[in-house]
C-alpha cells in the first residue's frame, strides 16, 4: 500500500526559483508585457532584429530587477516600501485655532 502526502505547503508563501510572494506575479507580469510588446511591434512592421533585440533585453532586465528586488526586500519588503511611501511625513493643520476652540451649541428641534 503506498502512502501519498498530500499537501505539504499549506500556510507556507508561493516560491518559484526563489522567487517569493509579490515578485513571482512580477515576474511573470513583467515577461508576459514585454511578449505582447514584442509581438505587436512585429506585427506593427518593425524590424524582426529590433523585435528580438527589444524582447531579450527587456525579459532580461526584468529577471535582473526581480530577483534583486527579492534579494534586496525579501518577501514583505516591497509591501513595507509602499506602505513607507503613502504614510505622511507630518501632519499639516491649516485651521487657525480659535476654529478648534469655538464651542457651537447644538440647535434644539421643537
Amino acid at each position: 500500500m503506498n502512502n501519498y502526502n498530500i499537501n505539504k505547503g499549506i500556510g507556507r508563501t508561493v516560491e518559484f526559483k526563489g522567487l517569493k510572494a509579490q515578485y513571482l506575479f512580477i515576474f511573470a507580469a513583467g515577461l508576459l508585457g514585454t511578449l505582447i510588446l514584442v509581438m505587436i511591434l512585429y506585427m506593427a512592421g518593425v524590424n524582426s532584429y529590433i523585435c528580438l533585440f527589444l524582447g531579450a533585453g527587456g525579459a532580461s532586465l526584468i529577471v535582473w530587477q526581480t530577483f534583486s528586488l527579492n534579494k534586496k526586500y525579501g518577501e514583505h519588503g516591497l509591501m513595507k516600501v509602499g506602505a513607507r511611501k503613502r504614510h505622511p511625513h507630518y501632519i499639516i493643520c491649516r485651521k487657525p485655532v480659535h476654529r478648534y476652540l469655538k464651542f457651537t451649541p447644538k440647535s434644539s428641534v421643537v
